[in-house]
């Protein structure tokens, strides 16, 4: 019997206390506590890594989008790099023609409008298309570059022009991903900022196009020689080529990648013709337009030879007249349009070369080290400069030998004592005026008489004796005892204030009132001393003097000091010394500059100790100063001139004066000679007309050159050794006490309080032939 059963064979309950349901009976009610659930299938490993891929594609999301808007919020567009700023300065010549490029980017901005369309649309066909009508970025095109550039395909930028515009303007040219978000969120805010047309024009001025250009108009001209709006279809589109690779593209220090930078120029045409922007026809017509070959290192952006010394001229005068400050030249973007005429410098600077420079051996003689040449050429109506040289080369040489002031200029100073004689109607310390006939004592080392400070006895050149000699033959022979005597006659301070009214500075070092400044112990510059002469040429009359005609600035012109010609001394006064100088070309010292063949009137001089010779001579239409100093060029030292050239002396009447021929000559041609229009002072009776110009000859040796004068000899009185003067008609001369040019006092700060116009028209005439008064 089982355990379940009892005896009596029926069920019992078990243990459990279970025992069987009655199904005639209800269910019984369902337990108070719920039943365990039936755990679900479990999930398999594709499912569970998809829920984790889209989790993590959620929080990308939101990271990219919170990314996204803070970049966009946090940064602004920032101020532009100094480079992207700084252009170069243009520098051209007075009819428009290059001279130099200044400062260290070679970039010129030009507005759009300047940029001819088909130039334009070369750009867009090589670098953005869809500019105009595109977003700032372009994601597809980034992702693309992307891509190529991990698979090994090449590597593309994917940027737009304003995403190109931006990294060239505002950032830089690392290749980073900071760089490349910061870009991407600026250029996003600029197009929000600028028109399309605003970032096409920055950036055609900051792209680099090879051969250290900067921007379009530079690349222009770096390229094809010639300005922007010059540039044709084809030329264009080479330019275009370039901006995917400016260096490897460049034919010409490139030639074998010829066939991949044409390729890449068809390609940019043939982007114009799918566009719309070039005809089929105009297509097929064009040909491959081959740049210009590389300019040697430095090219018009350089500062060799004659540029840096004119350069450096320029900027001197634009600070120096308060058009512009130092900080805004370096800025650059300036175009400045001088007063230099490109043939009259090349003249000048073949004249030096010619008479000097070729004939300078200083390996086989050291004197020849020493020479230094300077030379500066104004032309008398307008006070233009015409032509500058500065040294041998500015790389080599930087001191300006044009525009220093530092070596004295010597007897060219003398013409300004008679000047200013004539226009104060000075007198001799015995009473009688000073005419180019006054007899003087031209001993050597006479002491002045009637001056109140200390002794004072200048030897002549050569220690040679004149005895009684007229003014005008004194001129002719640089005599300094009679020089001397007359600055003390007319007064030391009227003749310093003469020579400011004429045009040196106020401030040149040593114009002293005191005897000894009729000598010329000043140390003014050759430019400074062609002003000077060039007021002389123009009759009394000088204005500001001008070294640069026009300066602009993206287009707009900046303004430049005014002002007319004005009478600074009487015309009589300039006149009359300027008839005596013409004897001094014809007779005098000064005889090498007849090989000019023209009429004209000029001034030898020598510094102390021959440190330096001068000529200072004009025609009427061109004023000329050269001169040649000598300086070590290891200490800086001035040294003598002695032996230089193989000449035992080297003074005014040499080669400064044949340079001055040569140039004056080769500057003029073509044009008629003109004779001077001079009004002389009353009783100054214009003389017969003085003999023809000899022939230009090739050595040193010109006729009157290196005449010997005896000591004691004396010129007739009255007369002098030549012609005083070729006036031309007499009635120019205007009858006796006629009334003379108003004249303005001198605008340069001088205080001397000396009226200009004393003695004006004071009817003068020569001393009574044969007398000599001891003393005079």
């Amino acid at each position: 019997m089982s355990p379940s059963s009892d005896t009596s064979g029926s069920p019992r309950p078990d243990a459990a206390g279970w025992e069987p349901r009655d199904p005639t009976l209800p269910r019984p009610p369902a337990p108070d506590h719920p039943t365990r659930p039936v755990p679900p299938a479990r999930r398999g490993p594709a499912r569970r890594l998809f829920t984790l891929l889209l989790k993590l594609f959620l929080i990308g999301v939101l990271l990219l989008a919170g990314a996204l808007a803070a970049g966009y919020l946090l940064i602004d567009i920032p101020p532009a790099n100094a480079t992207a700023r700084a252009q170069a300065n243009v520098y051209l010549y007075r009819d428009g023609t290059p001279l130099a490029r200044g400062g260290q980017v070679n970039r010129e901005n030009v507005r759009l409008d300047r940029i001819p369309l088909p130039v334009r649309h070369a750009v867009l066909a090589a670098e953005d298309r869809d500019f105009h009508t595109s977003r700032a970025v372009d994601p597809k095109a980034m992702l693309r570059a992307a891509w190529h550039t991990l698979t090994g395909k090449g590597r593309q930028s994917g940027s737009t022009i304003t995403q190109q515009y931006v990294k060239n303007y505002y950032l830089g040219q690392e290749q980073t991903l900071t760089r490349k978000a910061r870009e991407f969120f600026i250029a996003i805010k600029l197009e929000r900022a600028a028109t399309k047309e605003e970032i096409l024009q920055g950036y055609l001025n900051t792209s680099y196009f090879g051969r250290n250009a900067y921007g379009l108009q530079a690349a222009a001209r770096a390229y094809y020689g010639k300005d922007v709006e010059r540039l044709g279809t084809a030329e264009g589109a080479y330019l275009a080529a370039l901006l995917k690779a400016p260096s490897a593209y460049d034919v010409t220090t490139r030639p074998e990648n010829r066939a991949t930078a044409v390729a890449r120029w068809h390609y940019v045409l043939d982007g114009m013709v799918k566009e719309g922007w070039l005809t089929r026809a105009e297509r097929t017509a064009a040909r491959f337009p081959d740049p210009l070959p590389a300019s040697p290192a430095g090219g018009l952006s350089g500062l060799s030879g004659q540029r840096g010394y004119l350069v450096k001229a320029v900027e001197q005068y634009l600070t120096g007249q308060g058009v512009l400050d130092r900080e805004a030249l370096d800025t650059g973007g300036y175009r400045i349009t001088t007063t230099l005429d490109r043939a009259k410098q090349d003249a000048l600077v073949r004249a030096v070369e010619d008479r000097v420079i070729d004939r300078l051996d200083p390996e086989n003689n050291p004197a020849d080290r020493y020479v230094r040449v300077g030379a500066a050429a104004v032309e008398p109506a307008g006070g233009h400069v015409l032509a500058l040289y500065g040294g041998v080369d500015y790389t080599r040489q930087y001191v300006n030998n044009a525009t220093r002031r530092d070596y004295q200029v010597g007897s060219t100073f003398k013409p300004f004592v008679l000047t200013a004689a004539v226009q104060h109607g000075a007198r001799t310390q015995y009473g009688e005026p000073i005419t180019p006939h006054t007899l003087y004592d031209g001993t050597n080392r006479r002491p002045v008489e009637g001056w109140n400070g200390g002794p004072y006895d200048p030897a002549n050149e050569d220690d040679a004796s004149y005895g009684e000699i007229p003014v005008g033959t004194a001129t002719d022979l640089s005599v300094n005892a009679v020089y001397a005597q007359m600055a003390v006659d007319v007064g030391p301070a009227r003749v310093r204030h003469t020579a400011v009214a004429l045009g040196l500075p106020g401030s040149t070092p040593d114009l002293t009132a005191s005897p000894s400044i009729a000598l010329g112990p000043a140390t003014a510059s050759v430019l400074d001393m062609a002003r000077a002469y060039a007021t002389l040429a123009a009759h009394g009359k000088r204005g500001p003097y001008r070294l640069v005609a026009a300066v602009t600035k993206d287009g707009e012109a900046v303004a430049l000091p005014r002002g007319d010609l004005r009478q600074v001394v009487g015309r009589e006064a300039a006149d009359t010394t300027t008839a005596v100088l013409r004897s001094v070309v014809e007779s005098g010292t000064g005889t090498a500059a007849r090989a000019a063949g023209r009429p004209a009137a000029g001034k030898t001089g020598t510094a102390e100790d021959d440190k330096a010779a001068w000529f200072a001579g004009y025609t009427p239409e061109l004023a000329t100063v050269v001169a040649l100093m000598g300086q070590d060029p290891a200490t800086g030292r001035q040294e003598p001139l002695y032996g230089a050239l193989g000449l035992p002396r080297v003074n005014g009447g040499g080669p400064p004066a044949e340079i001055w021929a040569r140039f004056t000559r080769d500057a003029l041609a073509g044009t008629a000679p003109k004779e001077f229009d001079l009004r002389l002072m009353p009783g100054v009776e214009p003389l017969p007309d003085a003999p023809p110009a000899p022939e230009a000859q090739d050595g040193w040796g010109t006729p009157g050159e290196g005449r010997t004068i005896e000591a004691g000899a004396a010129a007739e009185p009255g007369t002098g050794a030549g012609p005083v003067a070729e006036a031309g008609a007499a009635a120019a001369a205007g009858p006796p006490g006629a009334a003379a040019d108003p004249v303005t006092p001198p605008g340069d700060g001088v205080t001397d309080g000396e009226d200009l116009a004393a003695g004006e028209g004071v009817a003068v005439g020569p001393p009574p032939a044969g007398t000599a008064r001891p003393g005079q």
